[in-house]
C-alpha cells in the first residue's frame, strides 16, 4: 500500500539487488522506502555474469538461487598455456539465476516493510531545503512523490546520477554475453580466456550456470580498433585453439551492457546519493558489482540513517559519508593497478611468459591459499614479492598499489 500522501524518507530509483539490499537495510532502522523499478518484473533484463561472491550471499542467503557451485578455474594464456587451480572444498563463487536471486533480495526489503512500485520510471526531481520532489511516470500516468533523500541504484547509465550531475565513473567497460548449451566445460571451475583477438586487455570467459554455460567477453572501447564484443566472441568461438570446443555449442539468449568500474568523487550530493553500478563500484579485476555495492550499503548505512532520521544534510553530514568511501575507492584502484600489470598491458607474447611462470606449482599454490575473486590484492603483492619473475612488473605496479 503506498502511502496517501506519497512522502517517503527514502525513495530509491533501481530494485536490482543493490536497491533492494538498500531498503532492507534502511528499514531495519525504521525509515520508510519506496522503491521504484522502470521494468515490469524483478530481475529482468539479465545483464551480467550472474556470480555472487560467498560474502555477499552471506548477507542474503539465497543458497537457492544457485545454479552451479564454483570453486576452480581454467586459465588460457594467449598461446593456449593452460593453468587450473583452486580446490573443491573452498567456494570461490556462486552462479545463481540472477532474476530469483533478485527476486529474492527485493522480497526481503518487502517484508522489512519497503514498499515497491514497478513500471515506474523518474521523469524529474528536484532538491529544496526540506527534501526532494519527484515526478514519476506510473504505468503511463504522472505522479508526484516527495521524500527527504533520493537514493539510485539504477545501473550504468544511472538516471539519477545524470540527472544531479554526480560525474562519470573513472571507467566504462563493455561487455558480451551469450548463454549457451553443449559447452564441454568442468563441473565447478569457470573457464578464462586472454587474448587481443578475444579480449584486448581483459579476459572472456565460460561459467557454468546450470544446465546452461554463460559465455563472454568484456574490455574497454579504446582497445576494441573498431570491432565490437560480439566481433570478439566469434573469434573466440572460431579459433584454431577453441573451435572443437565450441563447436556443439546452441545459444539461446544473449545480453550485453557497459561496465562501471570507478567510484565517483562524490557519491553523495545534497540530499541525493548514488550506489553500486550508477556509483561506479563493479570490480575492475572481474567486472562484478554485487558484492561492491553490499559493501557499499554496509559501510554508509549508519551514516546515511542518522542523517535521514534527524534530517541534517548539512556539508559535514555529507562530507562525512564521502569519506566512508576512501577505503573503497583506494582498493578499487589498487585492483585495476594490478589489473593492468598483470593483463591489460601486457601484449600476447607477455602474457604466455606470465602465464608459464603461473603455471609452475609453487606459484598455483601462492593462487590457491591468497586468491580471492572480492580481493586480489594480497596475492598480488605476495606474487610480486616471492615470485623474481614477477618483478619487472614492480614499477608500474606497487607504486599505484601503495598510492592508489
Amino acid at each position: 500500500m503506498i502511502n496517501p500522501d506519497n512522502h517517503y524518507d527514502v525513495i530509491i530509483v533501481g530494485a536490482g539487488p543493490v536497491g533492494g539490499y538498500l531498503a532492507r537495510r534502511l528499514r531495519e532502522n525504521e525509515i520508510s522506502v519506496l522503491m521504484l523499478e522502470e521494468h515490469n518484473q524483478i530481475g529482468r533484463p539479465f545483464q551480467c555474469a550472474g556470480l555472487v561472491n560467498p560474502a555477499a550471499m552471506e548477507k542474503i542467503g539465497a543458497y537457492d538461487t544457485v545454479l552451479t557451485r564454483i570453486w576452480g578455474a581454467r586459465m588460457y594464456s594467449p598461446s593456449g598455456i593452460e593453468i587450473e587451480i583452486g580446490s573443491p572444498d573452498k567456494v570461490r563463487t556462486w552462479s545463481v539465476c540472477r532474476k530469483l536471486f533478485d527476486e529474492r533480495v527485493v522480497s526481503q526489503a518487502i517484508e522489512s516493510g519497503a514498499q515497491l512500485l514497478l513500471s515506474s520510471r523518474p521523469k524529474s526531481a528536484e532538491v529544496n531545503s526540506i527534501g526532494v520532489n519527484l515526478t514519476v511516470d506510473v504505468n503511463g500516468t504522472e505522479t508526484n512523490f516527495s521524500c527527504k533523500m533520493l537514493c539510485g541504484a539504477d545501473g550504468a547509465h544511472s538516471w539519477v546520477r545524470r540527472t544531479f550531475r554526480m560525474g562519470r565513473p573513472k571507467e566504462m567497460m563493455i561487455g558480451f554475453q551469450v548463454d549457451v548449451t553443449g559447452y564441454p566445460g568442468v563441473d565447478g571451475r569457470l573457464d578464462m580466456f586472454t587474448g587481443q583477438n578475444v579480449a584486448p586487455g581483459f579476459f572472456a570467459w565460460a561459467i557454468p550456470s546450470g544446465d546452461t554455460t554463460r559465455i563472454g567477453n568484456w574490455s574497454v572501447p579504446e582497445m576494441l580498433d573498431g570491432r565490437s564484443c560480439e566481433d570478439l566472441y566469434d573469434a573466440l568461438r572460431n579459433s584454431e585453439l577453441w573451435r572443437e570446443r565450441f563447436s556443439n555449442c546452441r545459444e539461446v539468449g544473449r545480453f550485453c551492457g557497459p561496465i562501471p568500474a570507478g567510484l565517483l568523487r562524490k557519491p553523495v550530493k545534497e540530499r541525493v546519493a548514488v550506489f553500486g553500478d550508477a556509483a561506479g563500484l563493479c570490480k575492475p579485476t572481474t567486472g562484478g558489482g554485487i558484492g561492491k555495492g553490499f559493501d557499499q550499503v554496509d559501510i554508509m548505512i549508519e551514516e546515511l540513517s542518522r542523517a535521514i532520521q534527524q534530517d541534517n544534510f548539512s556539508p559535514n553530514v555529507i562530507e562525512r559519508m564521502n569519506s566512508s568511501m576512501s577505503e573503497l575507492r583506494r582498493n578499487q584502484n589498487r585492483s585495476r593497478a594490478l589489473r593492468n600489470a598483470f593483463l591489460t598491458e601486457c601484449s600476447d607474447e607477455e602474457l604466455d611468459d606470465v602465464f608459464a611462470v603461473w603455471s609452475r606449482p609453487d606459484v598455483i599454490s601462492l593462487i590457491d591459499e591468497y586468491g580471492e575473486i572480492e580481493n586480489p590484492i594480497p596475492l598480488g603483492m605476495k606474487m610480486l614479492k616471492n615470485v623474481p619473475e614477477f618483478r619487472r612488473l614492480t614499477n608500474k605496479a606497487v607504486r599505484a598499489l601503495i598510492w592508489g
